[in-house]
């Protein structure tokens, strides 16, 4: 336990000045226009908080939404693996490892947002008890700060330390908790779904990745309403934050930037059709006019030459093609013959 400790603190330490630095920096600007102690300017605070470590996480959500992408459509390729090495479960691993380098994918990056948030909850988290319950601060939360952020009431009376379970005697505590638990477990689900039905391919959703994706679409919510019982109000806040933030952004990327052979991709191309963006293909517009082929003409027959007297009398009469002119063959030849003889 105590190098387990030793680790968790090594971890924490930095995250506690990086994220007081960005959250005092928020209250600042707040403080301008609200009051320095009033639950509004802590709250927004974290909003703001959890808007910069967000922005921060783009280039890894990037990263997941394209090994994601990958995942999907090299199914069909690892139910091929599993007909022909289902036998050989060694085998079967070693291709599979092979195919995922050879693609560029990353099985567990889908993991990687979610992996890197949870010591950012954890320090924020941190920060947040130890405001209330020591009054003291840590990093660039000062303990006048951190007194300030443990007293913190929204709306004059809901102290954003409080939790569901520990509400103070409060019913405004457990209805505002109740609500952002809500809200946090809807907008989870409503994350892997849209994941689920408008970004996986057909071929993929009856591979180990869908069942993978339809174990989180019901794991995660009940986590989170699990756990959300015990998170202050001000984590609450965080983690509603950043899933609606993750739900837009996902959202975003699938529409602008659908893997191929999804219902989002063809949806896409229908908008990009509409918008004259690709141009439709002949059977989609309706097909080309069949090809006009004219009908065969009949041959004419060639009417011989006229000839002049001259070239009929040195030609004994007959036309061009050794015919007389009556069209039968040797008869002026035969009728010069007659009168010669007589």
């Amino acid at each position: 336990m105590h190098a387990l400790g030793t680790i968790g603190h090594f971890i924490l330490t930095p995250l506690y000045w990086v994220i007081s630095a960005i959250l005092v920096g928020w209250h600042w600007v707040f403080s301008l226009v609200l009051d320095p102690d009033g639950g509004a300017a802590w709250v927004l605070s974290i909003i703001g908080l959890t808007v910069v470590i967000r922005a921060a996480l783009i280039p890894l959500f990037v990263k997941q939404i394209k090994s994601s992408r990958n995942m999907q459509l090299i199914q069909p390729k690892v139910k091929e693996l599993q007909k022909k090495y289902g036998h050989d479960r060694e085998k079967l691993a070693q291709e599979t490892m092979a195919l995922y380098r050879e693609t560029g994918t990353n099985p567990f990056a889908s993991c990687l947002p979610l992996l890197v948030q949870m010591p950012i909850f954890l320090a924020l988290f941190r920060l947040l008890d130890h405001a209330q319950k020591n009054k003291t601060g840590q990093g660039f939360l000062t303990d006048s700060l951190a007194q300030s952020f443990g007293n913190a009431k929204l709306f004059g009376t809901i102290p954003i330390s409080a939790t569901f379970l520990k509400n103070e005697g409060l019913w405004q505590v457990q209805v505002l908790a109740a609500i952002l638990v809500v809200a946090m477990t809807a907008t989870t689900f409503l994350t892997q779904r849209q994941l689920m039905t408008k970004n996986m391919p057909h071929d993929a959703m009856t591979g180990p990745y869908a069942q993978q994706q339809k174990m989180l679409l019901y794991v995660l919510p009940v986590v989170f309403a699990v756990g959300g019982v015990a998170f202050p109000i001000g984590v609450l806040f965080y983690w509603t934050t950043t899933n609606v933030w993750t739900m837009g952004q996902q959202f975003y990327v699938i529409r602008r930037n659908p893997a191929p052979g999804t219902p989002a991709f063809e949806a896409k191309q229908q908008r990009d059709r509409a918008k004259g963006r690709i141009q439709p293909e002949a059977a989609t517009i309706g097909d080309a006019p069949p090809e006009v082929v004219e009908p065969p003409q009949q041959r004419k027959r060639q009417q011989p030459k006229r000839q002049s007297r001259e070239q009929r009398r040195r030609s004994g009469g007959r036309p061009p093609g050794g015919q007389s002119q009556g069209g039968q063959p040797g008869r002026a030849d035969d009728d010069e013959d007659k009168g010669k003889s007589a």
